[in-house]
């Protein structure tokens, strides 16, 4: 009830977003408090959304502060499962995973890397020794939602919006540990759930849902997070899973880790890598 209390209020008078304008100089924490306090929300549902905000902050020193939040670019690699209808698919593959900040993604599958996917901000291709082909559209659809409510755009884009409510929705499990649950909404009225371990602070399980477009039904998407390792000063969660409406479909378990890397300059250009694969 505190939740869509915040929300109405918010969005009705659209306080905060007049506030953030005319007020540059205030403190964006003290920003959203004046203006839920004027659109008449109650103390209970304030000290609620700052107890949110302090958890977050906490999240963020615990994966390593402005030099995670920062990071330029990094690589990851492992190994990587598929399931179907959440059973295996009996295939592990090993994986190089390259990020760019913002919005540059680069795959590298088998042992030779040889099987390339790019992902750049609106558009993806796949690369074999075949040729290079643009990735079908569902799937392209998919990487760019989990993108845009990673844990890192929703740090750098929806927690600093003053338009953005927060809330407090108490202890859950989460992974075997008692987990702080914080929900984010985003002024366009999407929302991302958090699950910290109450302990450590580190995200444990992300959550968020999306409307199918063409047969209208909800899906939701959830990862959870394990086994994290400090490297170069970043707190990297070597064990990753992913779930699609209660069912898992991928885990990935990470062999290493690399932060700030000088990448080759067409690193993430598909022409490029096409023609150094395509036999």
């Amino acid at each position: 009830m505190r939740f869509y209390t915040l929300h109405r209020a918010a969005r009705t008078l659209g306080i905060a977003a007049i506030l953030f304008l005319v007020l540059p100089s205030v403190p964006l924490a003290a920003q959203q408090a004046a203006a839920l306090d004027n659109a008449g929300v109650d103390r209970a549902t304030l000290d609620n959304a700052a107890h949110a905000r302090k958890l977050l902050e906490q999240m963020k020193k615990a994966l390593g502060g402005d030099l995670w939040l920062q990071m330029p670019n990094y690589e990851w690699w492992g190994t990587t499962a598929e399931f179907f209808h959440g059973n295996p698919n009996g295939i592990r593959t090993q994986f190089w995973y390259f990020h760019q900040a913002p919005d540059q993604d680069r795959w590298e599958f088998t042992k030779h890397r040889d099987d390339v996917q790019i992902i750049g901000s609106t558009q993806g291709w796949e690369i074999t020794y075949r040729g290079m082909h643009a990735l079908p559209k569902d799937q392209l659809q998919d990487i760019l939602r989990r993108r845009a409510h990673s844990l890192e755009n929703v740090m750098l884009l929806w927690f600093p919006d003053s338009r953005t409510l927060l809330t407090y929705d108490g202890q859950q499990l989460a992974e075997r540990h008692l987990a702080d649950q914080i929900t984010l909404l985003s002024a366009d009225n999407d929302s991302v759930t958090l699950q910290l371990d109450a302990q450590t602070h580190l995200p444990l399980r992300r959550i968020f849902g999306w409307r199918d477009p063409v047969y209208k039904d909800k899906n939701q998407e959830v990862e959870e997070y394990d086994n994290y390792r400090v490297v170069d000063g970043i707190s990297t969660p070597y064990s990753i899973t992913e779930y699609h409406n209660g069912e898992m479909t991928r885990e990935i378990f990470l062999l290493g880790a690399e932060y700030d890397r000088s990448l080759p300059a067409d690193e993430f250009d598909p022409q490029a890598t096409a023609r150094r694969i395509v036999k």
